[in-house]
């Protein structure tokens, strides 16, 4: 009877934990983005720790590198690192603009494609279909192909 009964709460056990732990297993590294007006990053997991940044770009992309309990340790565009509430992000895609200069938003993925726009170094859109080194990007409506290699937050993680 004893045993029946361990083995019963056990089980139960197991099923309260199973969610938890699946939670925690989202294949590393990934992409996300900013979902807040205001996000901190702070020196551990956890709010007991220093804030080292305040962003305030909402849509700004993330490179999530590791997990612990609804915290993020994320790398953002110039390399800076820290722990994030996951509740402050989205898997929403999201690319900036990088690079010395100003880069052409092509109407088509190509060199030859009718120029739509000209974007500068950290302008924010969401991320499309990338392809042949091209990437579809969305900046407030305005849509078309930026090379692969002046975004950042495009490509694999």
């Amino acid at each position: 009877m004893i045993r029946l009964a361990l083995l019963t709460f056990s089980a139960g056990a197991c099923a309260l934990i199973a969610p938890a732990a699946l939670a925690q297993d989202a294949e590393l590294p990934y992409w996300a983005s900013i979902d807040a007006e205001e996000a901190y990053l702070r020196r551990g997991a956890g709010e007991q720790f220093p804030i080292d940044w305040v962003y305030t770009r909402e849509g700004l992309p993330v490179r999530v590198v590791r997990l612990i309990q609804g915290w993020r340790y994320v790398e953002e565009p110039d390399g800076t690192m820290g722990w994030m509430y996951e509740g402050l992000l989205s898997r929403r895609r999201t690319a900036i603009v990088t690079g010395e200069g100003i880069v052409a938003m092509r109407a088509d993925p190509a060199d030859s494609a009718p120029l739509r726009w000209n974007l500068e170094p950290g302008v924010i859109g969401e991320l499309g279909d990338c392809a042949e080194g091209w990437c579809e990007l969305d900046v407030d409506g305005h849509k078309g192909w930026v090379e692969q290699s002046r975004l950042w937050g495009a490509g694999e993680p």
